[in-house]
């Protein structure tokens, strides 16, 4: 694992959340615990109200946002992440989502402030899925809120070290050292994850995981909408959709309503729109065959994800759920289908994560600090013992002639996904051309053989090649993941030794100015 510097304060987790938000740390007897914001709550909405006078609220209520042009209000940015032609106009500036997310992670560490003192280090987390582009847009928002970012954390993995901890496993070298084998379900309200983990109470293993970034409880939500409204839009000959505050109204409605079914039957949507009304009764049942490809969408993964694990549902020792989404009915009957077992709440679906990251944060605090810490020897020896190997959630891979067609680009994959952390690999190609200058290597991160399709997250040139060098010359490319998930490429042409590498710490995004820069401007910002 790599060094960590630890700044004076004190260490956090923090789970950066699609719709909500929360903060956490372990407390003096080792329990991790949600810390409550200056509303009294352990969990605060991730939506930025734009104000007056660089004043923002995060977090307002809908009677507050009911008041607001809807152009101040920002929802959903973790959707955004490292979208770079994503930004929000405010009094003349372009606010990136690295910056809108900043802001909330400022109202969560200064409300957590009053209650445990100075902040000073974070582990954030982010879906498992998310690629170098947007976890590197997570810790910029980190820093620009203040935080000295110490470690980013996946949020399976999080619920996974919270579960143990709860099972009073974590860290017990005195238990045996016997395997179990879970599966984390998390649908939460923007992004979804489901990974297979293998754990003893010392050692923690990622075997598989898959996910969507584009892909939780709003769209369950938007579907409710689009119901609605096409029912209004039949009666009326009018869209409620195309007026922004109608949209916001109805949509908070049907958010509403979408969690009444978790409980009830049926539900009633009152929709108003230019003097209009029309109620509309909703059951669960057509709630769910409204949805039904998005419930599939998430099993299709789910039992990807176990076959690429080569786990059969009978070796699932649990069924791990998190994230908000997983409290509608269908998801545990669909699991229950899968699995053949009972999923489990033994942690709280929408504080796994945050107490997870707590979790790590402490962690990484107790062997930076050499067990010095507030809380007793016994705790800090057992998060000393804590040992976790992920793996690659993407495919690495790069551009190359297609040897089909020799007139397009594909991209040649060096490192499927699910390998285990660290993973490197040596791969010979060969020149394209007679006297060739120079090869350019291109870094790309996808699944797909389309270069166009992927993400491009770093390339080099090997330049200095020898003269009149003939086409088809042995060229060496060498692609490492470290146990830190940071990416390291070389590239060495055979005949001339001539030679570049590089090292890839997720440096798409904001470069080290633009950070610095909008670091300044989150502290001129009054954040309520």
């Amino acid at each position: 694992m790599a060094t960590i510097t630890l700044q004076e304060g004190h260490t956090v987790g923090i789970d950066l959340g699609t719709t909500f938000s929360s903060i956490a740390q372990l407390d003096d007897e080792g329990n991790p615990q949600a810390i409550v914001n200056t509303e009294g709550e352990t969990i605060t909405p991730s939506v930025v109200l734009l104000g007056d006078e660089e004043r923002v609220v995060v977090g307002p209520t809908f009677e507050r946002i009911a008041q607001e042009a809807p152009d101040r209000i920002v929802e959903a940015i973790k959707r955004e992440m490292g979208n770079k032609d994503f930004h929000v106009i405010y009094q003349d500036r372009k606010l990136t989502p690295e910056f809108v997310s900043a802001l909330i992670i400022k109202k969560l560490k200064q409300d957590a402030e009053k209650v445990i003192g100075p902040i000073a280090n974070a582990v954030l987390t982010v879906p498992y899925y998310f690629n170098d582009i947007r976890r590197k847009a997570t810790q910029d928002a980190g820093r620009i809120a203040g935080l000295n970012v110490i470690d980013i954390i996946n949020e399976p993995t999080a619920a996974t070290l919270a579960y143990a901890w709860e099972m009073g496993e974590l860290g017990r070298t005195d238990l045996e050292q016997a395997e179990r084998t879970i599966l984390v379900y998390d649908l939460g309200g923007g992004t979804f994850d489901v990974t297979v983990v293998r754990y003893t109470p010392t050692n923690f293993k990622v075997l598989a995981t898959d996910g969507d970034v584009m892909l939780g409880g709003l769209d369950w939500s938007r579907r409710m909408v689009d119901h609605v409204s096409d029912e209004f839009q039949k009666k009326f000959e009018m869209d409620p959709r195309e007026d922004a505050e109608s949209l916001r109204d109805l949509t908070q409605d049907c958010e509403e309503a979408k969690r009444q079914l978790s409980e009830s039957a049926q539900v009633r949507i009152d929709a108003y729109y230019q003097g209009n009304e029309l109620t509309v009764s909703i059951t669960r049942g057509d709630f769910e065959r409204l949805t039904s490809d998005l419930l599939q969408r998430t099993k299709d993964t789910t039992e990807l994800v176990l076959k690429q694990a080569d786990v059969g549902s009978g070796q699932l020792d649990e069924l791990v759920l998190v994230g908000g989404s997983t409290h509608m009915p269908v998801v545990e009957q669909m699991l229950r289908e899968i699995c053949g077992r009972e999923p489990s709440r033994a942690v709280h679906p929408e504080k796994a994560v945050g107490h997870g990251a707590a979790i790590h944060a402490a962690i990484l605090e107790a062997r930076a600090t050499g067990g010095e810490s507030r809380m007793g020897k016994a705790i800090i020896n057992r998060l000393r013992a804590v040992s976790t190997a992920d793996v690659n959630s993407h495919s690495l891979g790069t551009k190359i002639t297609n040897p089909a067609d020799r007139t397009s680009k594909i991209n040649h994959i060096m490192i499927p996904r699910n390998n285990e952390l660290p993973f490197n690999v040596t791969q010979k190609f060969v020149t394209t051309s007679d006297n060739q200058q120079r090869i350019h290597v291109s870094v790309l991160e996808g699944e797909v053989a389309d270069p166009d399709a992927c993400a491009t997250i770093g390339d080099f040139w090997i330049t200095n090649l020898p003269p009149n060098l003939p086409k088809g010359s042995p060229l060496e490319v060498t692609y490492a993941y470290d146990a830190a998930g940071r990416i390291n490429c070389s590239a060495k042409e055979l005949t001339g030794n001539a030679a570049a590498s590089i090292e890839i710490v997720r440096d798409s995004g904001l470069d080290a100015d633009g950070v610095t820069s909008f670091e300044s401007l989150a502290e001129s910002y009054v954040v309520e």
